[in-house]
């Protein structure tokens, strides 16, 4: 038997793909109504476009992400939390700007503040939880392990949430100069605190769920922890950060758009998964699979900053540039997973 929830289901392989398919479902509508609580009453306390898609709605719809990790950190199996990070990273860089680009009529607009500070630190990002990786190989190597697996521990933690400190430093000082002739309007700032507050409990309870059917999964067929949250973890958590983006982008606003992208990177991988060492204690790692998978999201975020910066605009076949690449990770992952491949030891 399986906890789905609170509801104790049979160990089957049809239940666990239902779950799957229901829990899916329930974070799509509990990020819908954290991302659209969020964007009021980030608007209601006057914060500028670029703030309210890379730090307000972006921690919003990288909500999800962040529950998997505390999820699977609690239950023993932080590899699949930190897979979904990963895998929903580079679905975020690769696969949102491509759909959103496609979703307008015209080229999608970005501006410099996108490219030049929430790119570049994004990039930024991905560097120091390498270097947090191998400082864990280096300083806390995995008794009777290899000489490429090591332990997070704590206080090395604690290095990517400083960094996040000083992006949420950076936003500060830019708010500060920001005037918002929208600021203080008519809203039900309650209503929309609640609607914020069942958005997060119908998120965790969903994310629980999907956590127990992937793990019923992985022990059937024998899918490894990590490319499970590669995959699939990845894609039910990242469905959010999709619809929130192509609706911004529809909608003429393409920094909110992209700066949700960008932000909800910079979220998860320099808070998520910092937070989930700091509630388990501790955490394996192991560069045999940490070090391609961020290669792979460092190409991914180069391939996406090259495209921004010609002419700071996102075109159409900019955009099935970006899909395709994200196709080849797939087949990528597929190949690895099947055993075609070999490059990731897992």
């Amino acid at each position: 038997m399986i906890l789905s929830g609170l509801i104790p289901l049979p160990d089957a392989t049809p239940v666990h793909l239902a779950v799957i398919a229901i829990t899916t479902g329930v974070i799509w509508v509990g990020s819908g109504w954290l991302e659209s609580a969020a964007e009021e009453l980030s608007t209601y306390y006057g914060l500028p476009a670029v703030v309210q898609g890379s730090i307000v709605v972006a921690i919003g719809s990288s909500f999800p992400e962040l529950a998997s990790v505390v999820v699977t950190a609690l239950g023993g199996s932080f590899g699949m939390g930190v897979g979904a990070v990963v895998g929903s990273a580079i679905f975020n860089i690769l696969v949102i700007p491509a759909l959103s680009g496609m979703a307008t009529d015209s080229p999608l607009e970005v501006n410099r503040t996108i490219v030049y500070k929430e790119a570049q630190f994004y990039m930024i990002a991905v560097s120091a939880l390498l270097i947090t990786f191998a400082l864990a190989i280096i300083y806390y190597p995995a008794e009777g392990g290899t000489t490429l697996e090591g332990t997070v521990t704590r206080p090395l933690a604690v290095i990517p949430l400083l960094l996040y400190g000083l992006y949420l430093f950076i936003q500060w000082q830019d708010v500060g100069d920001y005037e918002s002739e929208d600021a203080g309007g008519e809203m039900n700032v309650r209503r929309q605190w609640g609607k914020l507050a069942a958005g997060l409990f119908a998120i965790l309870v969903a994310v629980e769920s999907l956590v127990g059917a992937v793990e019923g999964l992985n022990a059937t067929f024998g899918i490894p922890e990590f490319l499970a949250g590669v995959t699939i973890i990845a894609a039910a958590t990242s469905l959010p950060d999709a619809l929130v983006s192509v609706r911004t982008a529809r909608s003429g606003k393409g920094v909110t758009s992209l700066g949700n992208v960008l932000g909800s990177n910079t979220f998860d991988l320099l808070v998520a998964i910092p937070l989930g060492v700091l509630i388990a204690g501790s955490a394996p790692v192991s560069f045999n699979l940490a070090a391609p998978m961020m290669g792979v999201l460092t190409v991914a975020t180069i391939i996406l900053f090259t495209a921004l910066r010609t002419d700071l605009l996102l075109t159409e076949p900019e955009s099935y540039v970006l899909l395709t690449a994200y196709l080849v990770f797939v087949v990528w992952v597929i190949g690895e997973t099947i055993g075609v491949f070999g490059l990731l030891q897992v």
